[in-house]
């Protein structure tokens, strides 16, 4: 009689040299690997615990990437005094967070010692490839997560990753695996580091298209301009409107025509959206909406939104919705967000607040050539354009990505009875 066959241990996608291969085997991670938490001693901050000269690399949270590697560099160095009571890792070993950023994985590429929100994989007790085993681990907490409020998982124990199940493959199929995947990482790796160099363009067109702290003319002009008057010293006051947004959470609906545009809204690129049929404070092509509220330190501060279609977006309440007089749209959008002069109210403790006032003595430099300041509008949108272009490449990439890992290995959502 022929064996039933288990299509819980056989993965959806399976390279043709293996089809014919047995199922994969399943056991719980305790048995297959021995891991443990890393540490540091406390509190947190002495600053004995650091050399920044002469100190080994530091792992936390921070220093794991999202490609399964380590940062270049640790964000800080351990002293002498602080390893002694740490835990040192060699290189080519499998962590993975449990505390903040929770589940990413990397296989360090350099010596190091590492802290107590992170897991160490110290030994394997079957033949397992470390890279295949990687990307196991990753998607496992990615099945977790799916369980989790919120897709978010909030601490997770040594106890409860014990229990983890965990199918596996033949060690050829593992290195097969391991292979195809991450030679699309290295893709997305490649295709993100454009991604970093087209924003670091950005960045220098702004420094060199727009006046600097200090200047009253960009060191950079066009042609056409170079002749031109300096630009001129005025305040938001005087040459946009101001309103503040208004609460829409009691009126909130999946199937609304108009867009809610909230700090969530801004900070994430317009990625997480609400929706709502009633527009209490309705935003028209040309303005500008700015996030008034964030967290110490944050990084959704003042950031902006350009709007560019009318009947399609509201303004939430902490976002201000900012309109230009006789002033090209985009320009402001470019000098208002993330402008020093705001970030400058965050004072890294609490919680920072703009207030109407604050935004309206913003002190600004405005060319007084309408021409010009469509030349540089017209610049900087084009380089937004190709980020806009290059990020939704990463993001197919990622997607291919996921779909692969589902393909690739068997449901691991099922546990064993």
């Amino acid at each position: 009689m022929n064996k039933e066959i288990n299509y819980r241990l056989i993965p959806r996608l399976r390279f043709p040299e293996f089809l014919q291969e047995a199922e994969w085997i399943e056991d719980t991670l305790i048995n297959i690997a021995g891991f443990r938490r890393g540490s540091f001693p406390q509190p947190y901050g002495l600053p004995e615990w650091y050399d920044d000269i002469n100190g080994m690399p530091f792992i936390q949270v921070y220093d794991v990437g999202e490609d399964f590697r380590l940062k270049p560099q640790t964000k800080n160095k351990i002293s002498k005094l602080g390893a002694e009571q740490s835990v040192f890792i060699p290189k080519g070993t499998v962590i993975i967070t449990i505390q903040g950023s929770i589940g990413r994985v990397a296989i360090t590429q350099y010596d190091a010692y590492i802290d107590r929100t992170l897991l160490l994989f110290e030994e394997f007790y079957i033949e397992l490839d470390k890279t295949f085993f990687s990307y196991l681990l990753f998607l496992l907490f990615e099945i977790e997560k799916l369980k989790a409020p919120g897709g978010i998982i909030k601490t997770i124990t040594k106890e409860v990753l014990s229990q983890f199940v965990v199918k596996l493959p033949s060690s050829k199929e593992q290195q097969k695996i391991a292979a195809c995947l991450s030679s699309l990482d290295g893709v997305i790796t490649t295709e993100r580091q454009k991604l970093e160099i087209l924003k670091d363009h950005k960045k220098g067109l702004l420094q060199n298209l727009l006046p600097q702290e200090g200047e009253t003319v960009p060191k950079f002009r066009f042609s056409d301009f170079e002749e031109s008057a300096e630009w001129e010293e005025t305040t938001l006051s005087q040459i946009a409107d101001y309103e503040n947004g208004k609460a829409h959470e009691q009126d909130i609906d999946v199937d609304g025509d108009f867009i809610v545009v909230n700090s969530k809204f801004i900070s994430q690129d317009g990625d997480v959206k609400k929706f709502t049929n009633t527009a209490f404070c309705p935003a028209t092509k040309g303005d500008v909406l700015m996030v008034l509220s964030d967290i110490p330190n944050g990084k959704a501060i003042a950031k902006c939104f350009l709007v560019e279609e009318d009947n399609r977006y509201t303004v939430n309440q902490r976002i201000c919705r900012i309109t230009p007089r006789n002033l090209n749209s985009k320009i402001l959008y470019y000098l208002l967000n993330r402008n020093p002069y705001f970030l400058a109210f965050d004072d890294g403790v609490k919680q920072t607040n703009l207030r109407k006032e604050d935004v309206l003595n913003c002190p600004l430099l405005i060319s007084s050539d309408s021409k010009e300041q469509e030349k540089i509008a017209g610049t900087l949108s084009s380089i937004d354009e190709l980020i806009n272009a290059q990020s939704q490449k990463v993001e197919a990439l990622k997607l291919h990505k996921k779909g692969l890992l589902q393909g690739l290995f068997p449901d691991v959502n099922t546990v064993s009875e």
